[in-house]
């Protein structure tokens, strides 16, 4: 059986961390699965979807290193920025490298994350989104 729901999720700025993982454990819920894989995908190419502890100093510390991972437009010249002129460049980049998707295994109707994880859904565009996540529910 797959079970699949859409949640939306308003981000407000760059780098704005957003705790979704009560909202994907109200879908499991939904879905009547107890047991097998949960997909969480976000739709768009400057946002991610990862699992990490949701800590105030965490979350500073992601945007710092992916500050010097992938710098803004005005410490980096981006081909993107020649062709489209949105100053985005690097949120496309950081995009590509935490990725768009987590696949969590589902135990006994509990997402099976560890003691401090949880599942967030990163911004990374230069101004505030509403951005559609795709929950799949697999047994």
């Amino acid at each position: 059986m797959v079970f699949t729901e859409s949640i939306q999720v308003d981000t407000n700025r760059e780098l704005d961390v957003v705790n979704i993982t009560g909202r994907i454990e109200e879908v499991v819920s939904e879905s009547g699965i107890t047991n097998g894989l949960v997909n969480v995908f976000v739709k768009g190419s400057t946002c991610a979807i990862v699992a990490l502890e949701y800590e105030p100093g965490l979350i500073k510390d992601l945007g710092s290193i992916l500050e010097r991972i992938a710098p803004g437009e005005e410490d980096f010249d981006y081909l993107h920025q020649q062709r489209w002129n949105d100053y985005n460049g690097h949120s496309h980049i950081r995009s590509s490298i935490l990725g768009c998707s987590i696949t969590v295994p589902l135990v006994d109707n509990t997402l099976a994350l560890g003691t401090w994880q949880q599942i967030v859904l990163v911004e990374l565009d230069v101004r505030k989104r509403n951005r559609e996540v795709i929950v799949t529910v697999v047994d």
